[in-house]
């Protein structure tokens, strides 16, 4: 069997140059290069914890590079990732434990502290209960810290499940989507070649990271084409304009380009060197398209996708594109 691992994937189409950053971040910068050693030691710890391929890893944490850094360490070994939204309550978390029996819960440590989570993980049969903060701290990264990393990745197939994402629940109990390895490569390839990425494209990276929008379309492009990622905390549209002379690619949602569009400074001279900018997760308004073509000279890319699908259509990199 050929291994159909998505961290493997993302090995193969890595820069020549181990010092081309992929994450720069608030906070922290990480390289390409050092990617291998810093999931290896957070594959450690999972392994440390007892996870095994086909386990499942709850994340409800906040943005970070060390996120990001788990995302890729449950790919490594074949662990099952699970991202939730941090504003879910302590009963909803409670359902979500339920529902998928994880091996390792991973919270933010207020969190934990002020909901007693890992007497909430111990009564839904959770094994470990583990913290990982915004500002890098928590007792994930020290354990990760503390042990050597691990190497090789675990060989999956492509049928093998690498994460489960919750819908959203407008018809009832959100309901886990089971996502595999095969799924994410054909989705990122795709929209890799759709998208039209070339060497040098940067992409600016304001969204959350525990939905489809934010790690899989987002990251999982830059991953496939070696680029860096300026990798924001959150969403602050003075932030995004004085970054956008630095990006090539912007992926957002309809609110982001509204708030741009009545942001002081934004106009077609901050934004002359992106490509493409990309609008999802909702419809986007034809005046809010307009007023955005009028001013910066490009109208918005808008795709449609699900979170038991991921992309599903898209307008055309090339022709002409539709609002809403």
């Amino acid at each position: 069997m050929l291994d159909q691992n998505l961290y493997s994937c993302f090995q193969d189409r890595r820069p020549a140059d181990p010092g081309a950053l992929f994450l720069r971040g608030d906070r922290r910068s990480l390289a390409y290069g050092d990617l291998d050693t810093e999931t290896g030691r957070y594959a450690a710890a999972l392994t440390a914890c007892g996870v095994n391929p086909g386990d499942r890893v709850v994340v409800q944490v906040g943005k970070s590079v060390e996120f990001v850094l788990l995302y890729l360490a449950c790919l490594r070994t074949g662990a099952v990732f699970v991202p939730l939204n941090p504003a879910y309550t302590r009963a909803e978390l409670a359902y979500f434990l339920g529902d998928a029996s994880p091996r390792v819960l991973v919270c933010d440590p207020a969190a934990a502290a002020a909901h007693d989570l890992p007497a909430l993980a111990a009564e839904t049969g959770v094994a470990h209960c583990l913290t990982l903060g915004t500002e890098g701290g928590g007792s994930l990264p020290e354990a990760a810290a503390a042990l050597p990393p691990a190497t090789g990745v675990v060989s999956r197939g492509r049928d093998d499940l690498a994460a489960i994402l919750y819908t959203s629940g407008t018809t009832g109990r959100s309901k886990g989507a089971m996502i595999t390895h095969g799924n994410l490569i054909s989705n990122g390839l795709v929209l890799h070649e759709y998208w039209g990425w070339v060497p040098g494209d940067v992409l600016l990276h304001a969204l959350p990271v525990f939905h489809v929008h934010g790690l899989f379309v987002a990251l999982h492009c830059a991953l496939l084409n070696g680029s860096e990622v300026i990798f924001l905390d959150a969403f602050d549209p003075a932030r995004l304009v004085a970054e956008l002379p630095g990006a090539s690619v912007l992926m957002g949602v309809p609110t982001f380009y509204v708030r741009l569009l009545d942001t002081p400074g934004f106009d077609r001279s901050v934004s002359d060197g992106v490509r493409l900018f990309i609008s999802g997760s909702a419809p986007l308004l034809p005046e809010t398209f307009a007023q955005f073509a009028a001013l910066t000279g490009q109208p918005i890319l808008e795709r449609y996708g699900m979170t038991e699908a991921g992309m599903i259509t898209s307008n055309p990199y090339n022709g002409n594109r539709i609002a809403g």
